[in-house]
Order: structure tokens, then C-alpha cells, then sequence
């Protein structure tokens, strides 16, 4: 009878199966895929290489017009929050640095546009803010 009781195996036949599988690889990628393994060097090669965060003509263009000048250690603030975001998975952020105000497009690391105190501050299509 094989140890089945109303066709259901039993835990002796289902123990065998376990150890079975847990000594067999796993394969579970398909035609043109890539295994997790892969994916994950790829993933992780690819944070090693993070962009220089860049700065949009018209983000230079407000930075300008409106006096704004970073210090290299509120550059480094600026790149800090934008790092944040990403591991956050922001995509369009307000990074709060002392008292400018950057709309960063995370995805591409770039800043798009700048404000300064004595600026309006309405901000629209972002999904996330750091304040660093």
C-alpha cells in the first residue's frame, strides 16, 4: 500500500521527497534568463558604480540667478540625501540642505532645480524629502 492513506503519501514517503530535493540544485530560470545569483552580482556591480550626482542646466541656471552656492561639505550633504532616497526608492525628491532646497531626480541622480530661502516654497511631483 506504500505507506498512502486515501491517496495522501505519508510522512515517511514525504520526509524521503524533502531530502531528495534539498540535494538536487534548483533550477528555476527559464529560456534567456538569469539566475538570482547573477542578478544580484549584477545588482550590486552596479551600486559600486554610482553615478557623479549632476547638476541640470536649469538647476545651474536657478543656482545662479538666485546666489546659491554649495560649500563641498553641503555637496556632500546633497549627495548623502539623494543616496538616502534612493535607498528608500524615491524616485523625485526634495533634499533639504540648511536652507536651500533641491528637487532631485533620483533614478537619473540629478538635480533639476534649486530654491533658496527668500524663494516660494511650493513643491509638486515628488514622492519623498530628506532633510539633511
Amino acid at each position: 500500500m506504500n505507506g498512502s492513506f486515501n491517496n495522501f503519501p505519508s510522512i515517511r514517503e514525504m520526509t524521503g521527497k524533502v531530502e531528495q530535493a534539498k540535494s538536487k540544485p534548483v533550477q528555476v530560470k527559464g529560456p534567456g534568463s538569469i539566475s538570482f545569483a547573477e542578478m544580484l552580482e549584477k545588482t550590486t556591480k552596479g551600486q559600486a558604480k554610482a553615478e557623479p550626482l549632476k547638476f541640470s542646466k536649469h538647476a545651474n541656471l536657478r543656482m545662479e540667478s538666485r546666489n546659491l552656492d554649495l560649500s563641498d561639505e553641503q555637496l556632500g550633504r546633497l549627495k548623502d540625501g539623494v543616496a538616502k532616497a534612493s535607498e528608500k526608492g524615491i524616485k523625485e525628491s526634495l533634499v533639504m540642505v540648511d536652507d536651500m532646497a533641491f528637487i532631485v531626480n533620483v533614478t537619473n541622480n540629478t538635480v533639476i532645480t534649486a530654491v533658496g530661502s527668500a524663494d516660494e516654497k511650493i513643491f509638486t511631483n515628488i514622492d519623498g524629502a530628506v532633510v539633511v
